[in-house]
């Protein structure tokens, strides 16, 4: 009988084993033609997401954060699969040479060390690999975008006219610059160690700018305000319309270029010039290159888009989730 109960317990335990372990198997969570895309993918992209979404109090509005992007990590996912099956089948090849140049090109635009920019990404959870992936995957669609997309491209003359006319305020007006700022706002119960704190902040963020982290992460992470859900792209403002002590500061910049910490009425600023205009009216002539990059691109976007919904229309494509 001990025996027999002994047997009963061993069965018990090995079978018990089983189902923990299956808990932890990985599993499908779609198929794309046929290949197949795994939960642990689908975790590993939703990584960088959570790190944000961490901070978003327990409640109906985080689990419906988390939903939307577990639906948009899984399109990506599915897209990405996609462009890398059109890839093989029209002979794209990327070499890690080609990756390296693009990495290496845009370091120097950045004035960026590999280090620094090893640091800077590390700062943000992620890793140099993986940020090659992406820049492996962007080429792959340009040149995808090449075989497929940009010959259907044609500009008019008429939409060139059209264009200028409709951003005619693009091409005149008063001296402006167009405005990057990190912005930490004042309360309205400010006192003089909540000013001191927040200048900290704001002296400290400067700091890691001047050591090479970029602007746009650290606007992304630090910047408050209405203007920090664009990326803190306040457009192109005109001078004499910012408070007199941000007007002043940022007057001798030039693009590219960034302030110190200034401090106004609503907070501390650091604000970095992305481009500077004239004033009077450029002549269309003088702006007819840029014009067509710009229609050149929207149209490209829209027609990647539409080519990519039709490809996946087209393929075999479920969902398991």
């Amino acid at each position: 009988m001990k025996l027999k109960i002994f047997f009963i317990v061993c069965i018990f335990v090995i079978f018990s084993s089983v189902s923990l372990h299956a808990d932890f198997e990985d599993r499908i969570v779609a198929i794309v033609n046929d290949e197949v895309i795994t939960l642990s993918e689908l975790d590993t992209t939703l990584q960088s997401f959570m790190k944000r979404v961490e901070k978003i109090p327990q409640g109906d509005q985080r689990e419906k954060i988390v939903a939307q992007a577990r639906g948009a990590a899984m399109d990506k996912l599915i897209n990405n699969m996609l462009l890398e099956q059109k890839a093989a089948k029209l002979g794209i090849v990327v070499t890690d040479k080609d990756v390296n140049k693009a990495l290496k090109n845009m370091l120097e635009e950045k004035h960026m060390s590999v280090e620094k920019f090893r640091e800077a990404l590390a700062r943000e959870g992620g890793v140099l690999d993986e940020y090659k992936i992406e820049i492996r995957r962007n080429i792959v669609n340009g040149r995808i975008i090449e075989k497929e997309i940009r010959s259907g491209i044609t500009i008019s003359e008429e939409e060139v006219g059209a264009y200028y006319r409709k951003h005619r305020d693009d091409y005149e007006g008063k001296e402006a610059a167009r405005i990057q700022q990190i912005l930490f706002v004042k309360p309205k119960d400010c006192d003089d160690s909540i000013r001191k704190e927040l200048r900290a902040k704001a002296e400290e963020i400067l700091k890691r700018l001047k050591n090479g982290e970029l602007f746009d992460v650290l606007v992304g992470m630090y910047s408050q305000g209405p203007a920090a859900k664009s990326g803190g792209d306040l457009g192109f403002v005109e001078k004499g319309m910012m408070f007199p002590e941000v007007d002043t500061a940022v007057s001798g910049l030039k693009t590219g270029e960034s302030s110190e910490v200034i401090e106004s009425p609503v907070g501390f600023h650091i604000i970095k010039i992305m481009d500077i205009r004239g004033a009077g009216i450029k002549p269309v002539e003088e702006v007819r290159e840029e014009i067509i990059r710009n229609i050149g691109n929207e149209k490209i976007r829209k027609k990647f888009q539409e080519w990519l919904k039709e490809l996946r229309e087209k393929s075999l494509v479920e969902i398991k989730l």
